[in-house]
């Protein structure tokens, strides 16, 4: 097994997005580790993309999008729900993927509750040190086994963005 470092981070976001699926999300509580595999991504790509809290450029909320890849990004939303992101590409690029579902948890505020996450995560690396990394542990997925779709609701992004194929699943194996 191999946790994934800021260097795994710093490429091209659907590049990124992709390779994320079959990896593991880990969590350290305590003496505990929580692990589930990661299905499902939504990547929000840089300063043209409308859907992306990036779009009007760097707020107090959205900073940690402009920083080192590799940190995560945690925001509240809907005034219940902490949304888990890992920052991409090189610095002062603001790109983000959201990590919407692991094996155990389907749906990204499902996710933030199951691995107990929440802001004080924001910021942080992914990394052991800080008790939230990702982790490689072999597993291969092969391209024609990622299906790309829509990311789910940013209608207000307007056509063109809200109908990019920036969203990658792992289709529920039998």
């Amino acid at each position: 097994k191999k946790i994934l470092n800021k260097k795994s981070f710093n490429r091209s976001i659907v590049a990124v997005a992709r390779d994320l699926l079959g990896k593991f999300l880990v969590r350290k509580i305590g003496q505990r580790e929580i692990a589930s595999i990661i299905v499902e991504v939504e990547a929000y790509d840089g300063f043209k993309d409308s859907a992306s809290h990036a779009y009007r450029g760097k707020t107090e909320r959205n900073k940690i999008m402009f920083g080192e890849p590799g940190r995560w990004y945690v925001y509240f939303t809907y005034g219940k729900h902490w949304m888990l992101n890992i920052v991409t590409g090189p610095k002062g690029y603001p790109a983000a993927i959201l990590i919407r579902s692991v094996e155990n948890a389907n749906g990204p505020g499902r996710l933030t509750k199951y691995f107990r996450i929440g802001e004080n995560f924001n910021n942080k690396p992914a990394s052991k040190k800080t008790g939230l990394w990702i982790e490689d542990k072999g597993i291969k997925i092969e391209p024609r086994n990622i299906k790309r779709a829509k990311r789910i609701g940013v209608d207000y992004a307007g056509k063109y963005w809200a109908r990019r194929k920036l969203r990658f699943v792992l289709p529920k194996q039998n």
